[in-house]
């Protein structure tokens, strides 16, 4: 009998989840499920730090049981801790308007070890044997879900959405993410050259365009903000006028496609698209010999979980500064959905100190970038994946998932500039290695928002029926009866 834990947060995985268990046949139990109001734990509430309870209440009226010992004593606590850090604070007040109350690094060091006895308690009174998670933890709350079910011992199996149409990957450990082993299977045919055109960055330009200005949106927005936050100050017709002003300004600055404040308001973002406004004028010299950097979007899974350290992206570039020699120059461009999250004063003022480094404008082509670079580098982004598929070297800090195929150099020290600048590999080897890992992924479709690139799918799209083949992909994957896309090496 498998008892599992599952973090499942969505109609379309607790379907899935159901249903696994449904077919199981009575060998998989669902003992313990955090997710939505719906589920045993709400996952959220204890990101939020809020009283909203799943089906069996809310965990923090329990006393210490010291369940979770062995968390503190693994030898990776001190990283996990900072992970944890890392994750909650896309809750905190000047990331979120329904934010959690921590402010010190005490608070959340604290924090953690409240949540792990939690857990660890709950798993073990459920005698929890198995632990699904639907993502790759990143969102605090799954985060140390995660930690507890490594420190416990407990079978883990963790699936994620890829790029490649209705097809997921798996894997036991999130640093293994990328790494498979290289077997014979269908080459993926692959048009070299060819730009991903990729369905979440709808209606980014790249081109010069006239500033935008507020809409109601963003009025709303304020609003928010200043119910949230602004409390008395919100009273005053002079502080208010100042703000409106100030966002106006931010709006008339970026082009008409970028919405500074589409989903949230903060006093702190008002800096950090002034600051950007700064590079909307300057000219675009894709001359000599250059590196493109493009940011990856902050806070988000393939940074703060994928990264490592290299989540903070200011030491990607600073590492990366250190390896090129004179002359050679590191142009990086900012995502076009970014706020002000980790995108303070000090994250600009460190690139400015870096000599060979160069903020680009926001119209700044991607695809020219890419083209006329050296090679690319990125965390863990899809640039990279856009790059060798054209033929130019990629440099990634992360745990890229495309990370073992052909013209993809891992960082690390000691790699040179030389090394990766001579890089060269045969096309066809890269469609033999993108073809053995599709080979080892599954048919499904666990993240919603993917749902757009399942109906481009020769056949079209059946949601009933792909939830059905995922469902009896993920029963596989958690009885052990098919591997996992990328297994412990």
């Amino acid at each position: 009998m498998i008892r599992l834990f599952a973090v499942s947060t969505s109609k379309n995985t607790d379907a899935i989840l159901h249903r696994m268990v449904a077919l199981s046949g009575g060998a998989v139990e669902l003992a313990l499920h955090m997710g939505d109001v719906t589920a045993d734990l709400k996952g959220s509430s204890l990101a939020r730090m809020d009283m909203r309870a799943g089906k069996a209440g809310h965990p923090m009226g329990t006393g210490f049981t010291g369940a979770a010992r062995a968390v503190v004593d693994a030898p990776d606590y001190e990283e996990n801790l900072q992970s944890f850090i890392d994750h909650l604070q896309r809750r905190s007040p000047m990331g979120a308007y329904r934010a959690h109350a921590l402010r010190s690094l005490q608070d959340y060091a604290d924090y953690y070890h409240i949540l792990a006895d939690i857990l660890a308690q709950r798993m073990i009174a459920a005698k929890v044997t198995h632990c699904l998670f639907f993502n790759v933890p990143h969102l605090a709350y799954d985060t140390v879900a995660l930690h507890v079910a490594q420190a416990l011992g407990l079978k883990v199996t963790i699936i994620t959405q890829s790029l490649f149409p209705a097809r997921f990957f798996s894997m036991e450990r999130i640093e293994d993410l990328g790494d498979f082993p290289m077997a014979d299977a269908a080459p993926l045919p692959i048009e070299k050259g060819k730009a991903e055109d990729l369905f979440y960055m709808k209606g980014i330009k790249q081109e010069r365009e006239e500033g935008g200005c507020a809409g109601l949106a963003a009025y709303v927005q304020l609003a928010v903000f200043l119910l949230a936050h602004g409390r008395w100050r919100a009273l005053s017709p002079f502080y208010v006028a100042r703000l409106v002003r100030d966002m106006r300004r931010a709006y008339g600055n970026m082009p008409k496609w970028r919405d500074p404040f589409a989903k949230f308001f903060h006093t702190d973002a008002l800096a950090y698209f002034d600051h950007l406004a700064r590079f909307e004028d300057a000219d675009l010299d894709l001359s000599g010999e250059f590196i493109y950097f493009p940011l990856q979007l902050q806070p988000e899974m393939t940074t703060s979980a994928l990264g490592g350290i290299y989540r903070d992206q200011a030491l990607a570039i600073e590492h990366l500064s250190a390896i090129l020699p004179e002359g050679v120059r590191i142009l990086v461009k900012e995502n076009p959905k970014q706020g002000h999250y980790q995108r303070g004063p000090m994250f600009f003022h460190r690139l400015a100190r870096l000599g060979n480094v160069e903020f680009l404008p926001s119209w700044a082509n991607t695809h020219e970038l890419t083209a006329k670079a050296v090679f690319v580098a990125a965390i863990t982004g899809t640039v990279g994946w856009e790059a060798i598929r054209m033929g130019k070297p990629a440099l990634v800090f992360g745990k890229a998932w495309y990370r073992r195929f052909p013209g993809v150099v891992e960082f690390s020290e000691g790699r040179s500039y030389e090394y990766i600048r001579e890089l060269a590999w045969d096309h066809a080897a890269l469609e033999r290695a993108a073809g053995a890992m599709l080979a080892r992924s599954h048919e499904g479709v666990i993240e919603r928002h993917y749902v757009p690139l399942a109906e481009t799918r020769p056949g079209g799209y059946d949601a009933d029926a792909v939830a059905e083949v995922a469902a009896r992909e993920v029963l596989a994957l958690v009885t052990g009866a098919v591997e996992v896309t990328f297994p412990p090496a």
